[in-house]
Order: structure tokens, then sequence, then C-alpha cells
């Protein structure tokens, strides 16, 4: 299995920079931040841009993976966030992810002015969305006339430094959804989805929750030609699912059981200071120095 942490990107470069160094440091596989205009409640907090903060990132950074977790159609257009992609892709000298995913109700989908879709248009918007994005991102040059989103002669050069472009990790939970990872993805990414955020589900449930869903996607990638064994199942706990980072033990037996039903990524929240994702940072790096030490010299 291997490990992520997600970073709000709430930190100035003078807390930042350090961070993103610290976070290589302990061993993580991959880190990732929110892609959002605002976000709940830190919407009148400080929150940075997701691609300025991850393209910092990969400045101080040299080995662990850096990605969005997750981008939306919510407030882009694919032809010139295709552009900052495969710029963070140069930056990064190939280590960028791409987490994308429908996106939801809240003030990302309100403040450019326009009306909340419907979930049908929503899912339509993501599904259009997904195949320009990939189809911008494979040619150097693209036009097209979409339902939602238009481009003419569209330029990608240089192009991504990762061939045929950046991977994606699509979020889904539905069955449309779950087509497109199996059309798009190279890994599917869930939170749990069941219940109200916040209030988090424990091991046995989250568990379960996620391995019917596992089922389902890998029923999606059979009826679509995809051998199910082909895509990375992520798991960002925190929004839904407890990550158990109270201790080494209890971290050891939350990771040990999603690893048993066949997640490969686990990601948890940076420890802040108060809610949302209030934690210990000393048993933080305490649980996963160890735990990334272990694994790189079993």
């Amino acid at each position: 299995m291997r490990f992520g942490v997600l970073l709000l990107p709430e930190f100035r470069w003078s807390t930042a920079r350090a961070l993103w160094c610290r976070v290589e440091e302990i061993g993580f596989d991959h880190a990732w931040t929110y892609d959002h205009l605002a976000w709940r409640s830190l919407r009148d907090a400080t929150w940075f841009g997701a691609v300025p903060f991850l393209t910092a990132g990969a400045v101080v950074t040299e080995r662990i993976r850096l990605g969005t977790l997750v981008a939306s159609p919510n407030f882009r257009h694919p032809v010139p966030f295709a552009r900052e992609l495969v710029t963070l892709d140069d930056v990064s000298g190939g280590r960028l992810t791409l987490g994308i995913g429908a996106g939801a109700d809240g003030w990302d989908a309100v403040m450019l002015g326009q009306d909340p879709w419907s979930p049908a248009e929503r899912a339509e918007r993501f599904a259009e969305f997904l195949d320009v994005l990939d189809r911008t991102l494979r040619r150097p040059e693209v036009s097209f006339e979409g339902r939602f989103y238009s481009g003419v002669g569209a330029r990608t050069y240089p192009g991504c430094v990762q061939a045929p472009r950046v991977p994606f990790a699509v979020a889904a939970t539905g069955r449309r959804g779950m087509r497109l990872a199996a059309t798009y993805g190279s890994t599917w990414v869930t939170t749990g989805d069941l219940g109200p955020e916040g209030s988090l589900l424990g091991v046995d449930e989250g568990v379960r929750v996620v391995r019917e869903q596992m089922d389902r996607l890998d029923e999606t990638c059979v009826a679509a030609g995809r051998d199910p064994t082909s895509i990375d199942r992520l798991v960002l706990t925190g929004p839904r699912l407890d990550p158990g980072l109270t201790s080494l033990d209890a971290f050891d037996e939350v990771a040990g059981r999603y690893g048993e039903v066949g997640v490969t990524d686990f990601v948890v929240h940076w420890p802040r200071a108060a809610a949302p994702y209030a934690g210990d940072r000393e048993t933080f790096e305490r649980i996963f120095t160890e735990v990334c030490s272990r694994r790189q010299h079993g």
C-alpha cells in the first residue's frame, strides 16, 4: 500500500516550503491538495490556488508525486486547465497526477455567477470535460464543439512529460462515474461517500462501504473490457472515513483492513490545529515516520 498526505492550500510560502520538504522527508508516496475557489468553513480564511500551490511544492521536492484531490469542472474550462497541467507536469519532472471529480454544490458552483447545475447536468458536464481534457492533453492541437465546452485550434505544446498524458485519478461512487474511471483513470478515488461530512465511519463500516464500491468498480471495468486489476484504488480518509491517527497501532489496524480488501493508496490529511482535520502533529509524524521507514526497509 502507498501512503499519501493532503495539505490544504492555506499555508503562506514561508510555512508551506518547509511542509512540502517535510512530507517528502517523512517518506510519503504522494501529496495532494484541494482545488476550490473557496471551501466551506474556511471560506474567509487564507486559501491559495491549487495549481500554484502544487507547483511551489514541485520546486522544493524531488521524488514525491503531487496532485489535486480533486479538481472539477465547477469553475474550469478544459483548454486553459490543460495548459496549467502541462506546465505543472514539466516543473515537477513528470510527477503530477490529476485527481478529478464531478464536483458538488457549494461556493465553487455559484461564485462565477452561474446557477447551480442539476445532478444530471453536472454528470454530463463531467463526462464531456474528461473527454475534452483527455484529447487536449494527448494531442498538440485539437478543435471540438461540445454541448458545454468548445475549442478552436487549441494548442498544447510541448505536451506532457508523462506519455501519453498525465495520469487521471477519477473520483466516482455511482455507476456512471465509475464508467468514466474505467475509461480514463489510472486510479479510482473514493471518500466513502456515505453520510454527512465530519461524521466519520469506523473501520468496520468504512471497509464495508469501500469494498462494495470496489465490487461495483470491478463489474464496471469488466463490462467496459478493462482488467479490474489495472486500475489503482485510492481512499481519501478524513471527510467520511476515520483514518485511525490516534496511535501507530490504531493506524496499522485501519490501513491494514483497507489493504486487505484491495485498497492500493491510503491518503490522510496533514493535521491542523483546529477543525476540520484537527490532530496532533507530533503523533502524526511519529506514525508515518515509522510506517514509511518500516516499509522502506521491510
